[in-house]
């Protein structure tokens, strides 16, 4: 593995750190919602409403550590980087924006238009 690819493992295990807080932090405080005290009605639909918010965000975080695992899945089997859709190259910058990329900005867009 190139020096490159250690630092951008690195920086994958820092993001999939961080996220694992968050969910960890979302969960806790959705454990603690309601727990203050009598709610009236207006409370009950504000605490159901929260908790739905912070699932959803749990949930996507989830996603997010799943894409996170998947990228340095294919850091160890040297296909980090490659679409997995084209086997083209996927642009520096992206992989720079979005670390975890699979696919380049043609065939993301391809996929998102045609639902594949």
């Amino acid at each position: 593995m190139t020096d490159n690819f250690a630092t951008v493992k690195e920086q994958l295990q820092k993001m999939r750190d961080e996220l694992v807080q968050e969910i960890s932090d979302s969960y806790e405080t959705c454990r603690e919602l309601g727990q203050d005290g009598v709610a009236d009605i207006g409370d009950m639909s504000s605490i159901a409403y929260n908790r739905d918010v912070l699932f959803n965000l749990s949930e996507t975080q989830q996603q997010r550590i799943r894409d996170i695992d998947a990228a340095l899945d294919r850091i160890a089997l040297g296909e980090y980087g490659i679409c997995a859709e084209c086997g083209e190259e996927i642009s520096p910058r992206r992989m720079e924006v979005r670390p975890f990329s699979r696919y380049c900005i043609e065939c993301k867009a391809d996929i998102e238009k045609h639902g594949s």
